[in-house]
């Protein structure tokens, strides 16, 4: 693992949701599930895109009923994430996907919060919490959301775009950002792991996107790297996923190190571990072992992933020192 502490940046907490505790939540919520197993369930994490993962994904979010569910969630994600080397997590959830099956908003903040407010204590890992529109959607529905948030006072950092990319460009939801940035919040957007490089183009441009979530076409387009790089612009890569959603073949053929090399602040992230073969630790194990990822490469990673993200400059400093 990494030399020095690090930081997740890019993980969705319904993405950590694994076969054992899908069956425990159902039981618990008197649910049956259309698996025998857990190893039933896990025998159809074979994706031929990001779309064959979305609808497995969204399934299995049926599970997810009370705040207690999504605390227990939440938990076990920190859980995992500290035994890793996790010191510092930017959670994404969604909240559209829980509205719309009768999940109240509230609910699904109280159970990840309660579990949030208590990390760095119970697990010595700082946590922010950002709402991720579903671009495919309604853009009014991500208008709605951001009301509700505001009205409630939810305790996120940020706000962020993400599910099917394709045909969904930041660009419709310009006003969205405009107004949750108006309101204080970070702005961030998944672009460039299905979707052209132009899509990263707009996530700047259109949504004032401070990170770009994936970001890997983005070496399609010279000058978007050249930008990138003038900019400091993090981008949130996500290894096994890409192999897993199949955006490269091979971890061996992962750009990563090619982005390194070329200046860009990239940072190392498991985006949905319980689907894509493992946490964070399991991301740079596989670096190190099929592209030889060395130390120093490691230490950069690390560092950039706590200067990327939106921690306190004194939690940034605490870290950065450890």
């Amino acid at each position: 693992m990494a030399a020095t502490p690090f930081a997740e940046l890019h993980m969705h907490i319904e993405g950590a949701l694994g076969p054992e505790l899908i069956f425990a939540l159902a039981e618990r919520n008197r649910m049956h599930l259309p698996y025998g197993t857990p190893a039933d369930l896990e025998a159809r994490y074979e994706f031929t895109d990001l779309q064959s993962f979305l609808d497995l994904y969204f399934a299995n979010m049926a599970v997810l009923r009370t705040a207690e569910d999504f605390a227990d969630l939440t938990r076990d994600y920190l859980r995992r994430a500290a035994a890793a080397g996790v010191r510092h997590a930017e959670i994404f959830f969604d909240p559209q996907a829980h509205i719309s099956r009768g999940v109240p908003l509230q609910v699904v903040l109280d159970g990840i919060f309660d579990a949030l407010a208590a990390s760095e204590r119970e697990f010595g890992v700082s946590s922010g919490l950002i709402a991720a529109f579903l671009r495919d959607e309604p853009v009014h529905d991500a208008e709605e959301v951001l009301a509700e948030l505001l009205r409630l006072r939810a305790p996120i950092i940020g706000v962020g775009l993400d599910s099917t990319e394709v045909g969904y460009p930041p660009t419709l939801f310009e006003d969205v950002f405009a107004r949750a940035r108006a309101e204080g919040l970070h702005a961030v957007a998944h672009a460039g792991e299905e979707g052209p490089p132009e899509y990263i183009w707009q996530a700047l441009d259109l949504l004032g996107a401070q990170r770009i979530d994936h970001g890997v076409r983005c070496l399609e387009d010279p000058a978007l790297v050249e930008r990138l790089v003038d900019e400091e612009v993090p981008l949130t890569v996500c290894p096994l996923s890409n192999v897993r959603l199949r955006v490269v073949d091979s971890i061996d053929e992962h750009p990563l190190r090619t982005m390194l090399q070329a200046g860009l602040r990239v940072t190392v992230n498991s985006d949905d571990p319980a689907y894509f073969g493992g946490d964070v630790g399991a991301n740079f194990a596989q670096l190190r072992d099929r592209q030889g990822l060395t130390e120093d490469e490691e230490a950069l990673l690390a560092r950039n992933s706590i200067e990327a993200s939106f921690a306190s400059p004194g939690r940034k400093a605490e870290l950065l020192r450890s």
